[in-house]
């Protein structure tokens, strides 16, 4: 009954740039956080940046100064701006949800993940 759909992954070259969007859809009420995290192949899934409802944002070490996520709190949408990227910012990237709603009047709190989407940096 949620669900999270992603767009804006593909190939760029280094020190290029990519915005990536994520939207929340269903029967939602509030949306604690959301966030983007990447796999890269043969490693493990990673954080990458993280912004709350309230406005807080953290980000991974690798991405400081490179990469800002944003958020339209109206549209229950995800941005991820990323600027210089380099090759071994090449990954699946991932948007992540906390959120709530209800579903058959029910409440419910969960965690979602989108279905990832394909960021190339080639050298």
């Amino acid at each position: 009954q949620v669900q999270l759909v992603e767009s804006g992954g593909g190939l760029v070259q280094a020190g290029g740039s990519l915005r990536l969007s994520c939207t929340a859809s269903g029967n939602i009420f509030n949306i604690n956080s959301m966030g983007w995290y990447r796999q890269a192949p043969g490693k493990q899934r990673e954080l990458v940046a993280v912004r709350t409802s309230g406005g807080s944002t953290n980000y991974a070490d690798f991405v400081k100064g490179r990469f800002t996520i944003s958020r339209d709190n109206a549209k229950n949408t995800v941005y991820l701006k990323m600027n210089s990227l380099k090759p071994e910012d090449t990954a699946v990237y991932y948007c992540n949800a906390d959120l709530e709603g209800y579903h058959r009047g029910g409440y419910f709190r969960t965690t979602v993940w989108g279905q990832g989407t394909q960021v190339t940096v080639s050298s």
